[in-house]
């Protein structure tokens, strides 16, 4: 492990502890996590920032994972058919992100997030809603490819947002709540980490021993925050997720633009 001041150790695990948080109500605890790293380990490898990341991140999104199954009407089954698409996805991204400049990207998902924030003012019943029976075999389908499929390929081309993409796509595609969304989101999640994961420690990228400090602190974060979803429901989702969303746009143009 690096030589990591006890300043730095604190910051690091304070960050892992609200981006769990974030993550498991809505998605975007990424937002705060990797920067916190990049800014934190500016002398460490960005292959060891990204592997590290994901053995933090995982372990939040477990943890929040459960939480939400043991409480929220979520279809395992189904969650588990999406993040495999997802996964699928997110390796043909990261096939093509060579090729693609993230200054391209970044205008198109400035301007996608100020819709979908316009779009989420607007409707103030969306989401907050209970589903009417099950969903279709139809927008299962859909869910799949283009919700799996579709975000797991940005998340392997570019990434950030991924989770709130998905809790956003979810709620409009299957017509569930957004407390369910962000549970279903989380399986999802969890299946595209194990991927990175694996991918990671396979090219011996991450340093475990932080990551597993970090890790302990992001699983609080991430348990308490499934549970204050759950018990303060889906207007406060909304909240959370118009917070992230602005966040979001504004870390992407501070991106482009510095």
């Amino acid at each position: 492990m690096p030589d990591i001041s006890l300043t730095t150790l604190v910051l690091l695990c304070t960050a892992a502890l609200v981006a769990g948080w974030i993550d498991a109500v809505v998605g975007g605890g990424g937002l705060l996590l990797l920067p916190a790293l990049l800014l934190g380990l500016p002398h460490v490898p960005a292959a060891h920032i990204l592997g590290t990341n994901k053995a933090v991140a995982i372990v939040g999104t477990t943890g929040a994972a459960v939480t939400y199954v043991r409480k929220a009407p979520v279809r395992v089954g189904m969650a588990v058919r999406i993040g495999l698409a997802a996964l699928a996805g997110s390796m043909g991204g990261a096939f093509f992100a060579a090729g693609i400049s993230s200054d391209v990207l970044r205008p198109v998902i400035m301007v996608v997030l100020l819709g979908v924030a316009a779009f989420v003012m607007l409707r103030p019943s969306f989401g907050t809603a209970e589903a009417k029976g099950p969903a279709t075999r139809a927008r299962v389908v859909t869910a799949i490819v283009l919700v799996g499929g579709g975000i797991g390929f940005y998340d392997g081309l570019f990434g950030p947002g991924t989770g709130t993409f998905l809790v956003l796509a979810l709620t409009a595609v299957l017509h569930l709540d957004l407390v369910t969304a962000s549970a279903t989101a989380k399986i999802v999640n969890v299946c595209t980490n194990a991927g990175a994961l694996a991918m990671f420690a396979y090219q011996g990228t991450v340093i475990w021993q932080l990551a597993a400090l970090m890790a302990v602190f992001n699983l609080a974060g991430g348990m308490f925050g499934a549970r204050m979803a759950l018990r303060k429901g889906a207007e406060f989702v909304r909240g959370v997720l118009l917070v992230v969303v602005f966040s979001l746009v504004a870390k992407l143009a501070f991106d482009q633009w510095s």
